[in-house]
């Protein structure tokens, strides 16, 4: 089974930019559809955007297009968020998380997951 784990983020003011990584362990990430998703607390797990395994086809989030650009390195088994001009509502504990087959935004449909990263954004 892969094993993800997410790490780069942090606090960081309004406008500002952070990247986030997630490592994944055990077999290639080659087959796997990968996502990233977020919570605030107190909400429900929310689907920020999700890569093909080719990395050519990428669906982003409604409110997060333009301001965060997902992207994978399968010979790195890597799998990154960078996110520019947050915005204190993407506040959250960001999760990486992946499915085999057709890439879709329902958190229940992904299989692994890691243990999440915060991002904080002061206003």
């Amino acid at each position: 089974q892969v094993q993800l784990k997410e790490s780069g983020g942090g606090l960081v003011q309004a406008g500002g930019s952070l990247r986030l990584s997630c490592t994944a362990s055990g077999p290639s990430i080659t087959n796997y559809v990968m996502a990233w998703f977020r919570q605030a607390p107190g909400k429900e797990r929310q689907f920020v955007a999700h890569i093909i395994w080719t990395g050519k086809a990428t669906y982003h989030l409604e409110s997060v297009k333009g301001r965060f650009t997902i992207s994978r390195d399968n010979a790195m088994n890597m799998l990154y968020l960078q996110m520019n001009n947050l915005r204190p509502e993407d506040a959250a504990v960001y999760y990486c998380a992946a499915k085999v087959d057709t890439p879709i935004d329902n958190a229940q449909d992904y299989n692994f997951w890691g243990q999440g990263t915060h991002v904080t954004v002061s206003s």
